[in-house]
């Protein structure tokens, strides 16, 4: 089977390691010359120094686009309407890899490409996934929602292996929801653990930070059950709690006193967080939603206030209810 990835980046280059390693030719499409030239060489940083086999590159997106009907998107959500505005995708379909919400619309990934071509079908990739265990072959989980059963369940046969094991949702809206709320709740907890504010603080931000994915995922159209599952909760505890997350160890510097321009210099990578916030904000904000967490984080990240200050404020808060509520 033949399959398109568009973005070179970890993520982008772990799907293409694994779908190269299970016998699939793949072509990623990649901006920067010299990423389609390691990817071309199959030596890529990015796959922990595994060989890349059946695996492609071009700078060319049109050829790209050409190569499959079958096309994962692993791009910045950011980044996504400008690569791809303006082309023609029908009768293709389209797997969503990339996690957030578009900044300005405060749309899901899904929204955006369909707004690009309506005609496409749409599907999400989502779960606790770091791309480095991916491309080791380490054991794990993801699920892939959508509204096209049969098709899913091919390509689930597809993409799957034994220590890549993909389940299966028709909540297209709650698993990439999920997938784009933890990256906030991430970052608060990151915040605490950069202030020392130790693994009480930490378990108690997952816990209401999980209630308030659930809040907020339900007044969008999401199922709440799907936030228990591995789109929801799985990829939360993952990235909330791991040194590997990006977006954990963006809120674990920011609390370490780090200024943003420092921060963003020395991880050299996408922290899609920072742009969900705004959009989480935006959205509880319009739909009077309680969101106290999602608003303390945007407070910090984007109005610039002290981390500690705000972290205190968010302590003295008196609980929403005598009894433990969502």
């Amino acid at each position: 089977m033949n399959f398109s990835v568009l973005g070179g980046g970890r993520w982008g280059t772990a799907l293409a390691l694994h779908l190269g390693n299970l016998g699939h030719r793949v072509l990623v499409f990649e901006r920067k010359e010299e990423t389609v030239r390691l990817i071309k060489e199959g030596k890529h940083p990015y796959t922990e120094g595994i060989k890349l086999r059946g695996v492609d590159a071009t700078q060319d997106l049109n050829k790209a686009l050409d190569f499959s009907d079958y096309i994962i998107v692993a791009l910045p959500v950011q980044v996504i309407r400008e690569v791809l505005g303006g082309k023609a995708l029908g009768g293709k379909r389209i797997i969503s890899a990339s996690k957030g919400l578009e900044v300005g619309t405060e749309k899901r990934v899904s929204e955006v490409l369909l707004e690009i071509d309506p005609d496409v079908k749409v599907f999400c990739l989502s779960g606790p996934s770091f791309a480095s265990e991916v491309s080791k072959g380490l054991p794990t989980a993801l699920v892939l929602a959508g509204n096209d059963l049969e098709e899913m369940e091919k390509i689930r046969n597809w993409i799957s292996s034994e220590n890549f094991r993909v389940y299966l949702s028709t909540d297209l809206v709650g698993v990439e929801l999920g997938g784009a709320l933890k990256n906030v709740i991430a970052i608060a907890c990151g915040i605490s653990d950069g202030l020392g504010l130790g693994e009480n603080a930490r378990a108690s931000l997952m816990t209401r930070g999980l209630a308030e994915m659930v809040r907020i995922g339900v007044s969008l159209g999401a199922k709440r059950e799907t936030f228990y599952g591995l789109s929801g909760m799985g990829d939360l505890f993952l990235t909330a709690s791991s040194p590997q997350s990006r977006n954990r160890t963006f809120g674990y510097l920011l609390g370490q006193g780090l200024s943003m321009e420092e921060i963003l210099q020395r991880l050299n990578q996408t922290v899609e967080g920072i742009h969900t916030v705004k959009a989480v904000y935006r959205l509880s904000t319009e739909r009077s939603l309680h969101a106290p967490i999602s608003t303390a984080v945007y407070r910090v990240v984007v109005e610039g206030y002290p981390p500690r200050d705000v972290a205190l404020e968010l302590l003295r808060r008196p609980p929403q209810s005598p009894f433990e509520t969502l």
